[in-house]
């Protein structure tokens, strides 16, 4: 049977060695005893022992059936644990209030934070331990991305605590931060304009044209775009990125303000497509074998 510390490797997870941080950490945030807290990929439960000290209850979810039998002998006897054996990424969240803290695998990060920020009903609060390079993606640091603007309107972000590489077993070979990712009350767009701002953006950030003027080039008329730009203070030859979130959210109420049919129905749909772009990408990926020639599935 692999190791600890080779399984941890395999699924690209580093976890917290000292409970006492834990504790330091759990001390600084909102969660409290009234909470319902949620745990991605707990391993052995060095985390999983302070939350059922804190919270009400405890939901863990644990991919690696060697860990699932760990946890289950550990905490037999613990009446406010729910384990579920399973992938988070297919795991159905509840629609009540909920906050989450984990240490969750560097190598799905991306797509634990959207299935969280996406769901029906994503939580109060969440505590992620991340690689510091994808929290600065998420935050917009140096240059907004299209993660960070498609989270900003319905979460507050925050990186609230660095770590070292030896906090962790295996040390991590990259920097690791914990972010913050806090719901806000109400959101900075409605709810009937949310997919409407997610195609928007979507399509702004990956038309792969040099310039916003370029990319959005039938989307606003010449003048409109030019008006627009002189009121929120870009360049016409400024790129996605180089907006920060507050004139994309402004550049969208402009968006919605001019009401063009053809515009709506050409945005309309850009972040499914993406999503479908990516699947295939992926099972690309999925299908390369090292020495040989690419297969693909059909």
């Amino acid at each position: 049977m692999p190791s600890f510390s080779r399984r941890s490797v395999i699924y690209s997870q580093n976890f917290l060695r000292n409970p006492c941080l834990v504790d330091h950490l759990l001390a600084r945030s909102s969660i409290s005893s009234d909470d319902i807290l949620y745990e991605i990929g707990p391993g052995k439960g060095i985390i999983t022992e302070r939350l059922v000290q804190r919270c009400r209850q405890v939901v863990a979810i644990e991919k690696d059936p060697t860990f699932v039998e760990v946890l289950r002998h550990k905490f037999a006897d613990t009446p406010n644990i729910t384990l579920h054996e399973g992938d988070f990424l297919q795991f159905r969240l509840p629609n009540i209030s909920y906050k989450v803290f984990a240490s969750i695998p560097f190598n799905i990060t991306t797509a634990i934070v959207t299935r969280l920020s996406t769901a029906p009903c994503p939580p109060e609060d969440a505590y992620l331990v991340v690689q510091k390079e994808a929290a600065d993606k998420f935050l917009g640091k140096p240059r907004e991305s299209l993660y960070a603007v498609l989270l900003k309107p319905w979460f507050e972000l925050d990186v609230v605590y660095h770590f070292r590489r030896s906090d962790f077993i295996p040390a991590p070979r990259v920097d690791v931060v914990m972010l913050r990712l806090r719901k806000r009350g109400p959101p900075l767009i409605h709810r009937s304009d949310a997919q409407l701002f997610r195609d928007f953006v979507t399509y702004g950030f990956t038309t792969w044209r040099p310039s916003l003027g370029s990319t959005f080039k039938g989307i606003f008329t010449s003048q409109q775009f030019q008006q627009i730009a002189k009121k929120l203070g870009f360049d016409l030859s400024a790129t996605p990125s180089s907006l920060q979130f507050e004139q994309w959210l402004e550049l969208f109420d402009y968006f919605k303000s001019i009401g063009n049919t053809y515009s709506m129905q050409t945005i309309l749909g850009s972040e499914r497509r993406l999503k479908q772009q990516q699947a295939a990408l992926q099972k690309i990926h999925q299908t390369r074998v090292p020495g040989r020639r690419l297969v693909v599935e059909s």
